[in-house]
């Protein structure tokens, strides 16, 4: 029996897909795009707060190393040149679409996350593209060529809508983080079928936890946030980032936290600066020589007045007046809120996590088309592939740049096998 044939099949339709698909559409290719969810995009949806941080104008395409991890963030270079923030800037000027800069080169629509959605949706009908959704996946054949080495096979796939066949394949199905918007392990199963390497998985940009006990003087301080430095690692493998801190009532949260947590290692300790911008040994002894008032009240004139009511209750010294507290006493309340260690227990998971680190092995792929190099005619890209960004809308770059780079490698359409349905 003859089944309808595509020159691409793209499962997933979440911000690579999408992009994806319009772009190969646009190139003359016969599309079919896939999702298993009943709404496309969930992700863009909720993401920055329901604005979509969408790129980062700071991204430098030539040090990748410096916004992405991964055990090679320089394979992400070549998409990344090609395809840069500027390019998707345009894209959005051409819709339309008003945005603006937050901070640190972050960019975020106006209105809604739903422009942005609709903007990818708009380039996808461009592109003829055929959408099924909600689809599910059921099998997925590769029938190699028997005819000359420039045939390179095609993928049969049983959908809940009935078989079909295409030339290419491309996986665009995400990591594990946030399962309630339909988040799954398809990508690696699919990886594994073909033999595809992986790389460990674990939840990114994720709130970090600490155990019950060793929390409970902390928990009190739930719902604070303010401006910190925070590091984890020794000499080269250090990492650290200013940004705001959240206190919640299991641990740690806010962009300082979610940035660290790609980077943090079990049982190694966080480094926190409370005051960064703040001399607090010489602050207090200011405070010390001119007033009377108790070290806390003294001490909400540096940090917000909830952190500086728990700090001092820590230790009797701290709990009289500051000039009657001991040199050695403040200068130990000063080195304890610059340099607060703790080690977390653990994260609050998939569930709360961003993104997912680790994913296809960047080994298997080509970093020109993302194509396998062992399975002609598969692709992997966006976040299934062990490339995770910070925190700021670099994510979405490498999804765009990694869409745009299979898109554009796509065979254009041969002739379609014999029989092949229309």
């Amino acid at each position: 029996m003859s089944l309808p044939f595509f020159d691409a099949i793209i499962i997933g339709a979440g911000a690579a897909g999408l992009f994806c698909a319009g772009q190969a559409g646009q190139r003359g290719l016969k599309v079919l795009l896939i999702d298993h969810a009943d709404k496309v995009a969930e992700k863009i949806r909720i993401s920055g707060g329901g604005r979509c941080n969408f790129t980062n104008r700071d991204l430098d395409p030539a040090a990748p190393h410096k916004h992405f991890v991964g055990q090679n963030p320089q394979f992400c270079r070549s998409a990344l040149s090609r395809y840069t923030p500027a390019d998707f800037i345009a894209l959005v000027q051409k819709h339309g679409i008003p945005f603006h800069e937050k901070h640190k080169g972050q960019l975020f629509a106006d209105r809604s996350a739903e422009d942005i959605i609709a903007m990818l949706l708009a380039e996808c009908e461009a592109g003829g593209v055929t959408r099924w959704q909600p689809c599910g996946v059921r099998k997925i054949d590769f029938l190699a060529s028997s005819a000359s080495e420039s045939c390179r096979g095609s993928y049969q796939i049983d959908t809940d809508r009935g078989p079909v066949s295409a030339g290419a394949l491309v996986i665009a199905t995400g990591g594990l983080s946030i399962p309630k918007i339909g988040a799954t392990d398809f990508g690696y199963r699919l990886a594994q079928q073909f033999n595809i390497p992986l790389v460990e998985r674990k939840p990114g940009l994720v709130p970090l936890t600490f155990d019950g006990a060793g929390w409970a003087p902390y928990a009190q301080l739930a719902g604070l946030a303010l401006p910190v430095q925070i590091s984890t690692g020794a000499k080269k493998s250090r990492m650290a980032f200013d940004e705001d801190l959240l206190f919640t009532h299991r641990g740690l949260s806010g962009p300082a936290v979610l940035q660290i947590s790609s980077y943090w290692q079990e049982g190694t300790p966080l480094a926190i600066n409370l005051a960064p911008t703040v001399d607090l040994p010489a602050a207090l002894a200011q405070g010390k020589a001119r007033s009377r008032k108790l070290v806390s009240n003294e001490l909400a004139t540096l940090v917000p007045s909830r952190l500086a009511d728990a700090w001092a209750s820590r230790e009797a010294d701290w709990q009289r007046p500051i000039n009657e507290a001991s040199d050695k006493a403040l200068a130990r309340l000063a080195e304890q809120l610059a340099r607060w260690e703790l080690t977390p227990t653990g994260t609050e998971g998939y569930n709360k996590a961003e993104v997912t680190l680790g994913g296809v092995d960047t080994k298997a792929l080509s970093q020109q088309t993302m194509e396998c190099k062992a399975q002609p005619g598969l692709y992997f890209i966006g976040e299934v592939v062990d490339v995770t960004g910070w925190l700021g809308g670099y994510n979405f770059q490498w999804a765009w740049a990694s869409a745009h780079a299979c898109a554009h490698a796509l065979p254009l359409p041969q002739a379609e096998p014999a029989g092949a349905a229309h």
